[in-house]
């Protein structure tokens, strides 16, 4: 699947939610049922600066293709996590460079969040960035 098809089907499971209330609700729920963070990369180098919860975030290249795994003491913040997760992970880093992340504006979510969490989203925003450049520098 394709960036833009993932986030066409997350925008889609947003659109069907009218009250943000339950659109919260479905983040928390993304957050959840992400898989497991391993504790060994509960570490400073993979910590997110900019966040005001703890954010770490790992990625690894395979088969050119971008593992990204996230984990996040706060719920909310950890549902975010899991939307770019689900989004970006298990694509190349050309795909992701070349792929804003649309859905963000599309579900409204800019203007539902506090000013810290806005900022610690896109600190983890650019980390993927920044880890999919690394990676394509890599294989030049």
């Amino acid at each position: 699947m394709t960036i833009n098809e993932k986030q066409k089907h997350l925008i889609d499971e947003f659109k069907s939610l009218q009250e943000w209330d339950d659109r919260y609700a479905l983040i928390i729920s993304l957050g959840k049922k992400m898989n497991p963070f391993p504790e060994e990369c509960k570490t400073d180098k993979n910590k997110i600066e900019g966040c005001q919860s703890q954010v770490w975030m790992n990625a690894k290249l395979e088969n050119g293709k971008m593992l990204i795994e996230a984990d996040s003491d706060a719920l909310i913040v950890k549902g975010l996590a899991a939307m770019l997760v689900r989004v970006y992970s298990e694509s190349t880093p050309e795909e992701i460079l070349s792929s804003p992340p649309k859905f963000l504006f599309e579900i409204g979510i800019e203007n539902h969040l506090s000013p810290t969490r806005k900022n610690g989203l896109s600190a983890m925003l650019k980390q993927i960035q920044m880890y999919a450049v690394a990676f394509k520098a890599l294989a030049e």
